[in-house]
């Protein structure tokens, strides 16, 4: 394919405007910047444009004879799926740009605008799009099936993650998985389970924080019959049943400090000696752990014992927070939504750009485990074919107001935009340690520009 001036590949885009000389103007613009570019004068005669080809991006204006840009939102969305639709009016108002993107516009640009904001806001749709369709292909490529609960991913964060977990699969050694509640460590253990050679045999799970401390060390050894009052029959201990297989200790910091030293022989001997019996029985089962604590922490107070935990410590894996790895939440929630357009039959297809943003946004205390919650909560309350921000929790769609962040309430694009832009600016000159024309470069825009940005936002440099 040809490249433009810009070094863009001939991506398609569609003009839909009855005004001759916007049209005009906005081809000459965009045909200079390396883009294919068709024009239209209606609505109708854009449906047909599309029929005969497809496009990657479509400028449309708001108020048209006949079919108006509203009115041709959803027609476009049925013909070109997933299509950014940039809409332009020259009768702006914050009602009718929120009304715009909750029907499914990518972005909205009020009239008159500059050649300079129309070419960046198409680049930075184009950029998210070539960012959807490239998680979309580390999903696939990253997807290991374990059972009915891949894993998916595609921050670089969990990249390395799946990369450790894959190499010590292969061997018997432990596995402790740390990181915060609600992060998927069980997934993980399953993973790891799944990949090794004991896949055939059984995974068993216990969470150690669930079971009271005079119920764990039956459920783990097993007992004799008549061991204790009410054992009115002999049982097999978790580490029998997962004798070739797996045994997967959640929330190992919350054991006991007398069944820390039952464990530690475990793992030492390779047996176990049931409640009640006189002999013990060998078993080869692989432990992989996991804690939200701070073992460490713990072993230094004297709550853990260090030689249990060096013994656990042998592969570890931090399982980063979801706000860590802020990459994977567009991935995650197609992959949940595909999951619940199944369980619950509904025909929801996405997501609105707006409601994803503020998922992305979120800093998700529970993690993955709350994002699956948010978005089945959501995928029951959706009314149309997408979700959107009516659906989200309150929480999710007014967090706590942070810098540079606009009061709750406040649905000005101009202030929104000038927000966005210092916050962009600041954290360009901070990755660059303040060389203006680094962070410029950064932020596609002149030197000059950053210079009158900087000094119109009252910015520190």
């Amino acid at each position: 394919m040809n490249t433009g001036a810009g070094g863009l590949v001939n991506e398609r885009i569609l003009i839909v405007d009855d005004d001759d000389a916007l049209r005009e103007s906005l081809e000459l613009v965009l045909a200079a910047e390396g883009y294919a570019v068709r024009s239209v004068a209606s609505g109708l005669a854009a449906l047909a444009a599309v029929e005969q080809s497809p496009f990657d991006l479509v400028l449309c204006d708001l108020r048209m004879p006949g079919m108006d840009g509203m009115e041709l939102l959803p027609q476009l969305a049925r013909r070109l799926p997933g299509v950014a639709v940039i809409l332009m009016s020259a009768y702006g108002s914050a009602d009718l740009a929120v009304e715009a993107l909750r029907r499914g516009a990518y972005d909205y640009l009020a009239k008159p605008f500059q050649p300079s904001e129309v070419v960046l806001t198409i680049r930075k749709a184009r950029e998210r799009e070539r960012l959807r369709l490239a998680n979309q292909i580390l999903r696939r490529d990253l997807q290991r099936a374990v059972g009915e609960r891949p894993i998916v991913a595609a921050s670089q964060a969990m990249i390395d993650v799946l990369e450790v977990l894959e190499r010590a699969a292969e061997f018997k050694a432990t596995v402790l998985l740390t990181g915060e509640s609600g992060t998927g460590k069980e997934v993980l253990a399953r993973a790891i389970h799944a990949q090794s050679g004991r896949r055939a045999e059984a995974f068993v799970a216990l969470n150690c924080g669930a079971i009271p401390e005079t119920l764990l060390e039956s459920e783990l050894f097993g007992h004799a019959k008549g061991a204790f009052t009410g054992a009115d029959r002999a049982r097999r201990g978790l580490f029998v049943e997962a004798d070739g297989g797996s045994i997967f200790l959640d929330e190992i910091g919350e054991l006991a400090p007398s069944l820390q030293v039952k464990l530690l022989r475990v793992l030492q001997e390779e047996e176990v000696r049931p409640l009640g019996e006189s002999k013990s029985l060998q078993v080869d089962a692989r432990v992989i752990a996991a804690t939200s604590r701070d073992l460490e922490s713990d072993v230094a107070q004297g709550r853990f014992r260090h030689d249990l935990f060096y013994r656990l410590n042998v592969v570890r894996i931090r399982v980063p927070a979801l706000r860590d790895r802020r990459e994977d939440i567009p991935v995650l929630v197609d992959h949940f939504l595909e999951r619940f357009r199944v369980a619950l039959a509904k025909p929801v297809r996405g997501i609105a750009d707006d409601a994803l943003d503020r998922l992305v946004a979120y800093a998700w205390p529970g993690n993955v485990r709350e994002l699956e919650n948010v978005l089945e909560r959501a995928m029951i309350l959706a009314e149309g074919d997408r979700i959107t921000l009516r659906e989200l929790p309150p929480n999710v769609v007014t967090p706590e107001r942070g810098p540079g962040r606009p009061a709750a309430g406040d649905l000005s694009l101009r202030r929104a935009r000038k927000a966005v832009e210092a916050d962009l600016i600041e954290r360009a000159l901070r990755a660059t340690g303040g060389n203006r024309t680094h962070a410029a470069r950064l932020l596609e825009i002149s030197h000059r520009a950053l210079l009158y940005k900087i000094k119109e936002y009252g910015l520190r440099a």
